[in-house]
């Protein structure tokens, strides 16, 4: 099997449980602001706390080198990395849904997240190569920092932690407070299928670490070690549907179309598949500002909710850090502003995501 091939099946089995599950950080944040039980949130850590164990045990075995893996640096901006954060944060509490979900609501006849998508493409494709391109420079220059070590892991090894107990020992020791906040019954009822899809998610953040390291098919140029993330690959499977001719598929739109495929197979399982459009313009317009913030910010903070939030969480990055801070602080401050100053039109259709 290429390595293409694998990608779609991954995406494929992403979008099943992201589809069946509900998967979405947006509402699990929205409903802990509104001061709900947050069963979405629950399962989000159980993802988190499943993608750290998995991944930090094939490093311990051997299987993958996470010091290799493209979302690992010793040197990067701070504070553009916490800014992308932030506008990520913010553009997904606009659009209801962060790049992935939006992909798996599409799948389902959301055309909100139609518009969300191509905004996202659009800002993410400008900011790397296009217009945008001065403004990201300009943030990447922010509070750029060098570390002598990039993962946390590499850090403990320094003050003399043995290399195996430096990974797997943080891993668990993470893992748990995720685990009990998963898992608490405030998060556990009633959401028995939601806690499983998200398991399942978090083991295909490590099986994607074990299929790029392991699946090279030019052992002169090999294919960078990375899992699920979803504001490059967005980006360039649009690109790739306007200039295909001549153009190789890479791996990121393999998942990215795999990830439709998969969620609009659940979405007609579950028999909910189903058009949805806007209520008014100012929806329209929350998802079109939504989107372009997402993908300027996620390229910002090299990833999105499931990229850092995700993937790079489960590396033990420290340059993961500020964009996963980023991410959440950005989406509850524009919760609590929305709650103050934009209670009418902005909110409708808010509820169901």
């Amino acid at each position: 099997m290429t390595l293409i091939w694998a990608g779609f099946l991954l995406g494929c089995a992403f979008g099943v449980a992201a589809r069946l599950g509900r998967f979405c950080l947006t509402r699990g944040l929205s409903e802990y602001h509104a001061g709900r039980e947050a069963p979405a949130l629950g399962a989000f850590a159980l993802a988190m706390a499943v993608a750290l164990l998995t991944t930090q045990a094939l490093a311990w075995r051997g299987i993958v080198d996470m010091s290799t893996a493209q979302v690992v640096r010793t040197q990067f901006s701070a504070g553009g990395v916490l800014i992308g954060g932030m506008l990520f944060g913010t553009g997904m509490t606009l659009a209801r849904s962060c790049g992935a979900r939006a992909l798996v609501l599409l799948a389902g006849g959301n055309l909100r997240a139609l518009v969300t998508l191509l905004c996202l493409g659009l800002a993410a494709q400008a900011t790397l190569t296009g217009v945008l391109a001065p403004a990201r420079q300009w943030a990447q220059s922010l509070g750029t920092i060098s570390l002598s070590h990039a993962t946390l892991p590499q850090w403990l090894q320094t003050l003399g932690v043995p290399s195996g107990g430096a990974s797997f020992g943080i891993a668990i020791a993470l893992a748990l407070p995720l685990l009990h906040f998963s898992l608490r019954r405030s998060a556990r009822r009633g959401n028995a299928p939601g806690l499983l899809c998200a398991a399942a998610i978090g083991a295909l953040v490590a099986a994607g670490w074990w299929m790029t390291a392991t699946m090279n098919e030019d052992p002169f140029e090999p294919a960078p070690l990375t899992s699920l993330s979803f504001i490059g690959p967005v980006a360039e499977g649009l690109l790739y549907l306007q200039l295909s001719v001549g153009r190789e598929l890479s791996l990121g739109p393999a998942i990215v179309a795999g990830t439709l495929t998969g969620a609009f197979v659940a979405a007609l399982i579950s028999r909910s598949a189903r058009w949805e459009g806007f209520d008014n313009p100012a929806r329209l317009a929350a998802s079109a500002l939504g989107g372009c913030l997402m993908g300027f910010g996620g390229v910002l903070a090299v990833g999105c909710s499931v990229g850092q939030g995700l993937s790079g969480f489960s590396s033990l990055a420290l340059a993961s850090a500020p964009a996963c801070i980023g991410i959440v602080v950005g989406a509850l401050i524009t919760l609590q502003v929305q709650s103050i100053f934009l209670p009418g039109p902005i909110q409708t259709g808010f509820t169901r995501i």
